[in-house]
């Protein structure tokens, strides 16, 4: 346009108010050098490559005092303008990943239930956790009412409940290794009866574990290798043990057994 841009024509094509644009040129950030007779102000093709400038930098962050300092410099050329804002922008946009990645991980949380960063994670539940194993856990049974009882008595649970519940799954643990090792039968009474503990540490911490579902998860200790890993790494023979004493404790206290 020969005869230049009105203020009004500026502030839509920069998307800015007319005010904010007299408060550039008051302040000598951005005078247009064009006046019509009337003395209104005309801004040139200059005039809105200085503005984007502006507005680039104001999207940064920048104050407008050393936006000024910075446009003013005479020793910077244009080309050195694009490579720092280029610079600007590559930082910007890897901080808003980090960003992005941490509300992803709490996103995470919240619908797992789990209030603990990924650090926290393995610290409570130990170098062999795998976040992956919650999005599999949630495909497998995300549409059962075990699940969503499970995520809403979860959602409260700070670090310390986490901790608390891995300490006595531990403790579990090393009483199933000790009567499994002591040569106890499976389908004797000690075995069921630490079976049964281990059905209840399901219901006092996740949700109501019926000895059906038990026997579901007894089932996965003998036919998905990761969890008959970690049954095998506390004593060899342990999760077949263990798979056998939950169906035997099921039958039992379900009258299927006399």
């Amino acid at each position: 346009m020969s005869g230049g841009y009105t203020v009004g024509q500026v502030a839509g094509i920069a998307k800015v108010t007319v005010r904010t644009l007299h408060h550039y040129d008051e302040i000598g950030l951005l005078s247009p050098e064009g006046r019509t007779r009337a003395g209104y102000r005309r801004y040139r093709d200059a005039d809105l490559d200085r503005l984007q400038q502006i507005l680039f930098y104001r999207e940064l962050g920048f104050p407008l005092e050393e936006i000024a300092a910075i446009l003013d410099d005479r020793s910077v050329s244009p080309s050195e303008h694009l490579r720092r804002q280029h610079r600007l922008l590559s930082d910007r946009i890897a901080h808003l990943q980090e960003l992005a990645a941490a509300v992803e991980h709490a996103m995470e949380a919240q619908k797992m239930g789990i209030q603990l960063t990924p650090e926290e994670k393995f610290e409570v539940f130990g170098e062999a956790y795998r976040e992956e194993w919650e999005d599999e856990a949630e495909q497998r049974w995300g549409d059962t009412e075990a699940w969503a009882q499970s995520q809403r008595r979860t959602a409260g649970y700070a670090k310390a409940d986490w901790q608390r519940i891995k300490a006595e799954a531990d403790a579990l643990n090393d009483r199933l290794v000790a009567a499994f090792t002591a040569g106890e039968p499976a389908d004797g009474g000690p075995a069921m009866d630490l079976a049964e503990v281990h059905r209840q540490h399901i219901v006092d911490n996740f949700y109501d574990c019926t000895f059906e579902i038990h026997r579901g998860i007894a089932g996965m200790y003998v036919a998905d290798p990761r969890f008959t890993e970690v049954y095998e790494q506390l004593a060899p023979g342990l999760a077949r043990w263990l798979h056998d004493a939950i169906l035997a404790n099921a039958a039992f206290r379900t009258g299927e057994r006399g």
